[in-house]
């Protein structure tokens, strides 16, 4: 399959359903079997987040939603069992709830290095599995020195904040696709998929993208 198909996802650092379905989707590219260009867009799920919230997800996620916390307890363990089936090990007794542009203004600056599908990994594991802080300039510039990228540099971008308006591009191209949620996969610029799917789903709308493609190219 010599076509490359592009993937444009709509995500945010501290969205459990995004991790999930990057693992869902990796593995439903790897039964497309063909190339697959994945871009990473920015999208923040709580934008009124302090950066440094007093309490724990759970707090957060009862007086945000306004659900009792047993309700909210239930549902992140239900989404922890679910991580779990695609090899993710969340542990939200150790998560930071914090505010996530600053990460997405590095996704952007590793973006720019040809580092991000590396950067957005690593900062979802920071978050969901490490307990680390993401939304910290040093903290953020930690994570980042670890994957290879110039520490003071990232320290110097994001004080700047130098991709803050790349990031608030991102959020208006998904208000104007009309993106309420995510993950959000855009599949070849044609097709949206919505959430966590099986990674068949994946697959299939890759083959689709891919045989239009092709047939598009012969004509």
């Amino acid at each position: 399959m010599s076509e490359t198909i592009k993937v444009d996802i709509w995500s945010d650092v501290q969205c459990p359903w995004c991790y999930i379905g990057k693992r869902k989707f990796e593995a439903g590219a790897a039964l497309f079997d063909g190339n697959v260009e994945v871009e990473y867009h920015s999208f923040e799920l709580a934008p009124d987040t302090p950066v440094d919230f007093d309490g724990s997800p759970v707090d957060y996620l009862s007086q945000r939603k306004g659900l009792p916390v047993a309700e909210v307890e239930l549902m992140l363990e239900r989404v922890t069992g679910i991580a779990e089936s695609v090899g993710l090990h969340y542990d939200y007794d150790s998560v930071h709830q914090t505010n996530t542009v600053i990460s997405h203004e590095l996704l952007h600056y590793a973006k720019a290095h040809g580092r991000q599908l590396d950067m957005k990994e690593r900062l979802l594991k920071a978050y969901f599995v490490d307990g680390r802080h993401v939304g910290r300039i040093d903290d953020l510039a930690d994570l980042a020195a670890e994957i290879g990228l110039d520490r003071g540099d990232v320290v110097r971008a994001l004080t700047a904040h130098d991709f803050l308006a790349d990031v608030k591009a991102d959020v208006a191209q998904a208000t104007a696709y009309g993106i309420q949620g995510v993950p959000f996969f855009v599949i070849d610029g044609k097709y949206g998929i919505s959430g966590a799917q099986d990674p068949d789903t994946f697959a299939q709308a890759l083959r689709q993208a891919h045989t239009e493609k092709s047939e598009e190219k012969n004509k």
